[in-house]
C-alpha cells in the first residue's frame, strides 16, 4: 500500500468530472519514492512522501 512512513501520507478518494458533469469515484494516490534516508541516526530505505523528502532536505542543509 502507498503510505509514507514518515507522516502517514496514504490515498484519498474523490471523483472524476466529466465534460456533461457526470461524477464517477477515483482515487488519488500519495507521490511516494523508495529512498535511502537517515531518520535519528539510523541509515535505511523508506517510502517517502516527495513533501517530506523536501523537508528532510531543507533541514540537512
Amino acid at each position: 500500500m502507498k503510505v509514507c512512513e514518515v507522516c502517514g501520507k496514504g490515498s484519498t478518494s474523490g471523483n472524476n468530472v466529466s465534460h456533461s458533469m457526470r461524477h464517477t469515484k477515483r482515487t488519488f494516490e500519495a507521490n511516494i519514492q523508495k529512498v535511502d534516508v537517515e531518520i535519528n541516526g539510523k541509515k535505511g530505505k523508506k517510502n517517502v512522501c516527495t513533501r517530506c523528502l523536501k523537508t528532510m532536505k531543507k533541514e540537512n542543509k
